[in-house]
């Protein structure tokens, strides 16, 4: 994620495709990588949510406090028992085509939304009925209570509730639909796409935006631009140094080993990023295989384990990141403290003494390391020489990601492997991937009895309140078991041209709101 890639020379071809970077109306991007999945449904990558959240529109959607609000819904309400939703569409909500958005093509969104999101899987799995009752309003039935419904339609876990007309939407979830047509800020421009090079959105004039202020993916969406170009420049520091010269505007994720540099210039700025903005890493064990099997062998990380050494590993400042016990992400609505106590002063001796206790017997412990992505990378390396300081017998072997990917699918040939992902993504045990997928997953085997019941009630909890004490009582079943060991927490920042105003700090790049 954080490699410099070669530069590709294709970078000048097509100069003809959009304005230049500094004319007032053209706004110009380079993303984390180019774009290619267009269906927002079809793939969890975040480039294809990003892609999602400029070309198409959700029902609802998540403020800068966490809290989920009404985004294309003007009013919706709840039936006394809990099982009934009604929702009634904003007026003047109009497709790309020009076609009114209407209820029957929000249901068929949700429908196929539902079979490729673990969220909409769950909501489906207790719905009794989904229909349109007139243009502009659907029903919702459950078979039992939910306090989740609000949350996963206006959740930014990737897939997204993104809303798509009805013809588009019934192609199903395993096939990718090959219209793009939302209703989103921002157009989509087929013709002006060139695949290695750029894509060009342009300012969707009919788009009628929320009365209220523009809220990191909620509030109103006012664009100031009449064209998005987003540039592919796959090496970050040819891309940094485009930026400073005035050729791009915005860069979604900084070099680190620029930041110092960076950060002196007057001519950009840096935006850091907090909470669910941040990325979250973990070792994943694999609990299928000795010597991992055991978990009093895999609690011995706990006392190994400096998280403040990894992220000091990764070259990065302490503005940009923090160790972080909890595993829903620090910052975000489920952050507890429950046995996190375990964690608490890691040290070799420590870790020493803690695997005597066990039945360790010297079996490899296989560390795969990724070499082709900066944290899994770094990560891996710094836990190979910690585990040999403590006593384990480390066979480190280095692959790329997809070859980490594909080995950690068997349940033997490795022990262990460095992995991050989005806060968003882990900050609930819905979708948090060692806790959702408990007896399902194969990214490290864990099965534990205790969690999925109450994975289950967390789901069926009416209140916050509710939610946050089984996300505790998960959360110290998971310091017990030690299925995943937290390395800390982090933000690449943006970048963009100081000639840009009010832009969204997000993590997820967002390009309302923003003027140049």
């Amino acid at each position: 994620m954080f490699k410099l890639k070669a530069f590709i020379p294709a970078l000048f071809g097509f100069a003809i495709v959009a304005a230049p970077a500094h004319a007032a109306g053209n706004l110009v991007a380079v993303l984390e990588a180019e774009i290619v999945t267009l269906d927002p449904h079809f793939s969890t990558a975040y480039i294809s949510r990003t892609f999602g959240y400029m070309v198409f529109d959700t029902l609802f959607a998540k403020d800068s406090k966490g809290d989920i609000k009404p985004q294309m819904v003007q009013d919706w309400k709840v039936s006394a028992d809990g099982l009934t939703y009604s929702f009634t569409l904003r007026d003047g909500l109009k497709w790309h085509d020009g076609q009114p958005v209407t209820a029957a093509d929000c249901v068929a969104s949700l429908r196929r939304w539902g079979t490729r999101s673990a969220l909409g899987r769950r909501i489906f799995a207790i719905t009794a009925s989904l229909e349109p009752t007139d243009a502009k309003t659907f029903v919702l039935t459950l078979k039992e209570p939910s306090g989740l419904v609000i949350d996963a339609l206006g959740n930014p876990v990737s897939p997204v509730a993104f809303m798509m007309p009805e013809r588009i939407a019934k192609t199903p979830g395993d096939q990718r639909i090959t219209e793009i047509v939302g209703s989103g800020p921002f157009v989509y421009s087929k013709a002006d796409h060139r695949t290695g090079d750029r894509m060009i959105l342009k300012k969707f004039a009919d788009y009628v935006p929320r009365p209220e202020p523009g809220d990191f993916l909620a509030g109103g969406k006012r664009v100031n631009v009449d064209t998005l170009e987003i540039r592919v420049i796959p090496d970050g520091a040819t891309a940094a140094s485009a930026l400073q010269a005035g050729e791009i505007d915005f860069m979604q994720y900084a070099p680190f080993d620029l930041l110092p540099a960076l950060e002196k210039n007057s001519r950009v700025k840096l935006v850091n990023f907090t909470g669910g903005n941040m990325f979250a890493g973990a070792y994943r064990l694999n609990a299928a295989s000795k010597p991992f099997d055991d978990p009093a062998i895999r609690r011995v990380l706990w006392k190994l384990v400096d998280q403040r050494e990894v992220l000091d590993a990764l070259g990065l400042d302490a503005k940009y990141a923090t160790p972080c016990a909890t595993f829903f992400t620090c910052g975000t609505t489920y952050d507890s403290k429950a046995g996190t106590e375990a964690a608490e002063r890691p040290s070799i001796e420590a870790a020493k003494a803690a695997l005597k206790a066990t039945k360790y017997a010297g079996e490899p412990v296989v560390v795969m390391e990724a070499n082709d992505l900066e944290a899994p990378r770094v990560s891996a390396q710094v836990l190979a020489e910690r585990l040999k300081q403590a006593g384990f017998n480390v066979d480190l072997q280095v692959m790329d990601w997809a070859s980490v990917l594909a080995r950690r699918a068997k349940k033997e040939g490795w022990s262990v492997y460095g992995v991050h992902a989005g806060g968003f993504d882990l900050g609930s045990p819905l979708t948090n991937v060692m806790v959702a997928f408990n007896c399902a997953d194969f990214t490290g085997w864990q099965c534990d009895a205790r969690i999925t019941p109450l994975v289950e009630a967390f789901a069926k909890a009416p209140a916050e309140e509710d939610r946050k004490k089984i996300a505790g009582e998960i959360q110290s079943i998971m310091y017990d078991q030690a299925p995943g060991i937290p390395w800390g927490q982090f933000a690449q920042p943006a970048l963009y041209r100081a000639t840009l105003r009010n832009l969204i700090p997000s993590a997820i790049p967002v390009f309302w709101n923003v003027e140049k």
